[in-house]
């Protein structure tokens, strides 16, 4: 069956009826953020103009996550450091979400209780199976490869959507199989399904005599363990995201991103980006969306709620069924021995393990930048820089001045994402919408960190289902909004798409 998305836990989400939510009423409720004044307002303004000039590095471009930025390790621990700004106790409690995020989770019943409640239909038994050494995920090398962190995510047409979300896309979870397909079971249940992907190899002749090749995968969903998909099922190949620098994404104000936001193409430049919109896990209220690959969520301790009950079939308190994703179709799920451990209050994870595991997420380093005097690097971004890259991939934002992160707080920092959606073209659609999101279109990804993914995860996979064998293949991909920039790296002379690689790579 071909392939396209769904509603990330669509069956668990409860939407509370509000007003219909317009962007100028969106509010940063998750932040405990003081109000800018006016000269603060100016300064920012002139510290996050882009660059003209590149001739040599910007003032502070080498910490790209300000004050909380580390220095770039040579091993596979590169992602893997808390912010140099933590204080000792903000550093424990580091250690202790790490121990959280690595902890393998087991079946009930279990002589462990704090650690049994898995599944029991799962994607992986914890949050450091998916994301390699705190880096993305990749898909599988070969038919017998089960070592990924690459699965489906599912959904049929819906009625209507959340009430007080304009432009909201309805959708809802398979009947059968929810809201993603889970290839692993606990004791005599069965798998949902076997991920199988074939390629095919697109030439691409670039300029100056070189040649590129592009791998179009098309996926299938084998091995039905619970009947056929519902006949609109829509899926979507997601792999898992790297990790850092999650915290001070989560606390650029929701006004910085929403002024960069050009539904209507209103300038004529041909970028329309589009903020979502969804309802927080905690309130209902509408929120911006931030987190996810379509930005699904709004922070990160509901990305990683999530998380837990849909990848791993652990309950919480905002996501409280033991059976994690399974339906009432799947009754063996749902009535099968669940984990809820009376002293974190019948959860599978309780309040304080979710805060010190968002807490651990919220805080893990951004590397500093490498090679930033190198011409090559210089030369590269130029051309990153006037072929337009930067309409998406905006390079700067100061997050908020908060007053109980401090971590976090008035931090000029260089993420190259808008945070928006954009429609990314026929050839990266998954043709199924989520939230507000439709089916071509994708959130920004930051680009921090991307020159280390071979070193961190062993692997050089990029876009949202690993296709992209090299950081060129990435840029090959894009479409859409982004298709008259793809054309001119397909036409620049060989040496400046050389160094715009080699930008890439100092990121």
């Amino acid at each position: 069956m071909d392939v396209h998305s769904g509603l990330k836990l669509g069956a668990l989400l409860v939407f509370l009826p509000g007003p219909m939510a317009a962007l100028d009423d969106l509010q940063d409720h998750h932040l405990n953020a003081l109000p800018r004044s006016a000269t603060e307002q100016s300064r920012i303004a002139q510290v996050t103009a882009p660059s003209t000039d590149f001739t040599a590095p910007e003032k502070y471009e080498a910490r790209p996550g300000g004050a909380a930025t580390v220095p770039a390790r040579k091993d596979e621990t590169a992602f893997s450091q808390p912010a140099a700004n933590l204080t000792h106790d903000q550093k424990f409690n580091f250690v202790l979400g790490e121990a959280l995020f690595d902890k393998l989770w087991v079946s009930s019943p279990s002589s462990t209780l704090a650690s049994d409640g898995l599944g029991p239909l799962y994607n992986a038994r914890s949050c450091a199976r998916c994301h390699v050494n705190d880096g993305r995920g990749h898909p599988p090398e070969n038919p017998e490869d089960f070592a990924t962190s690459m699965f489906l995510r599912i959904s049929v047409p819906g009625e209507t959507g959340p009430a007080g979300i304009a432009e909201w896309i309805a959708t809802a979870p398979d009947p059968t199989y929810g809201a993603q397909l889970q290839d692993f079971s606990t004791g005599a249940h069965a798998p949902e399904y076997r991920l199988e992907i074939t390629y095919e190899e697109i030439p691409l002749t670039l300029s100056g005599g070189e040649n590129a090749s592009l791998r179009a995968p098309s996926y299938r969903a084998g091995n039905l363990g619970y009947g056929p998909l519902h006949t609109d099922a829509m899926l979507s190949p997601r792999v898992a995201p790297p990790m850092i620098g999650l915290g001070l994404l989560e606390a650029i104000p929701t006004a910085d991103i929403l002024a960069l936001a050009d539904p209507h193409d209103a300038d004529g430049d041909g970028i329309s980006g589009r903020a979502s919109i969804v309802p927080s896990l905690k309130t209902g209220q509408p929120m911006l969306g931030r987190f996810g690959l379509k930005a699904g969520n709004a922070t990160v301790e509901a990305q990683t709620t999530a998380a837990f009950a849909g990848d791993i079939g652990i309950s919480n308190p905002l996501l409280p069924a033991g059976w994690g994703d399974c339906t009432p179709a799947q009754s063996d799920c749902q009535n099968a021995r669940h984990g809820g451990d009376p002293g974190q209050n019948g959860y599978e994870i309780d309040d304080n393990a979710m805060d010190l595991v968002t807490f651990y997420s919220q805080n893990l380093a951004v590397p500093a930048r490498r090679d930033l005097e190198d011409p090559h690097v210089l030369a590269g971004k130029r051309v990153f820089y006037e072929t337009g890259c930067i309409s998406c991939h905006q390079p700067k934002f100061v997050t908020a001045r908060l007053a109980d992160r401090p971590e976090h707080s008035f931090q000029l920092i260089w993420p190259y994402s808008d945070m928006l959606l954009h429609d990314m073209g026929e050839g990266l659609a998954d043709h199924s919408p989520e939230g507000r999101a439709t089916g071509q279109e994708w959130r920004t990804p930051p680009l921090w960190g991307i020159g280390m993914t071979q070193q961190v995860t062993g692997k050089s996979t990029y876009l949202h289902d690993g296709r992209a064998r090299s950081l060129l293949e990435a840029v090959l991909w894009h479409g859409g909004e982004a298709a008259p920039h793809r054309q001119q790296v397909i036409d620049m002379p060989p040496k400046d798409r050389a160094a715009l690689i080699r930008f890439l790579e100092s990121l």
